[in-house]
């Protein structure tokens, strides 16, 4: 089933801006124009253009036209689980780099994750993610063995490990995230490029399937100078979360120097 219409629109204007098509300071397309491209009413780009100055993308008003501002881009819910999706909505190039996919036994933290004994096979995945190349988070998870012994058909290194799952029938329905931040440890620094102790924003995350049995328990930590979370809620609403990629200064200014 498509996307509302006002939804669609708003997508667009983003993947725009993270794309570099709109930059900081130049104006968006006049409402008339919108509604031409879209073949829709004013209500809907209404609505388009109240999520993006909602989420700081956009300013003016009042007589002016809305003109893109800096900030993070942030992404739908339903692509959080995916960080190769949340990426190419942005139009940015996911990557990934597999370090490690081993079957052994539960830790206490991933049983009581899994709802599972202590010492019960899981298979636990190591990877770094990169965005436009660039190291960004690391990921480690582990699924519990009727799942995970599906990814070693599958070089996890090639792509979205939630896209090949989905493929062979397993469907994630229901996630619980918990947010927080943690120093990192050695593998952090060495393979994030940030010194040992630097801040890092974690998402602890687990997901079950239809039947409600957890299948995945993840730690991922993210460099915070390039990614970020967002939480936007309303009073008689469900809350909304996203993950939104930090602004690059050099890449706003190409005048500048950047490395």
């Amino acid at each position: 089933m498509d996307d509302p219409l006002h939804q669609r629109i708003a997508d667009d204007l983003r993947r725009r801006i993270a794309a570099g098509l709109l930059a900081p300071g130049d104006p968006l397309p006049s409402e008339s124009r919108l509604c031409a491209q879209w073949s829709a009413s004013r209500g809907p780009v209404r609505q388009a253009l109240a999520a993006l100055r909602a989420e700081g993308l956009i300013g003016g008003g009042r007589g002016r036209p809305p003109v893109v501002r800096g900030g993070p881009v942030p992404q739908p819910f339903e692509t959080l689980l995916s960080f190769t999706r949340w990426a190419e909505s942005l139009g940015r190039v996911p990557g990934q780099r597999l370090l490690e996919i081993a079957r052994r036994p539960a830790r206490a933290e991933v049983a009581d994750a899994l709802e599972i004994d202590e010492g019960e096979p899981v298979v636990e995945l190591l990877r770094l993610r990169l965005l436009d190349g660039r190291p960004a988070m690391i990921e480690r998870t582990a699924f519990a063995e009727p799942v995970g012994r599906l990814l070693f058909d599958f070089d996890p290194g090639s792509g979205s490990v939630y896209a090949y799952l989905a493929a062979r029938g397993v469907a994630l329905a229901v996630a619980r995230h918990v947010f927080d931040a943690v120093a990192a440890d050695p593998l952090d620094s060495s393979l994030l490029g940030v010194p040992e102790g630097a801040p890092l924003l974690r998402e602890l995350r687990r997901a079950s399937g239809e039947s409600g049995e957890p299948c995945e328990y993840s730690d991922d930590r993210y460099r915070p100078d390039l990614v970020t979370f967002t939480i936007e809620n309303a009073q008689r609403a469900h809350p909304s979360f996203s993950r939104s990629r930090r602004p690059d200064p050099a890449a706003a200014h190409p005048d500048r120097g950047g490395t």
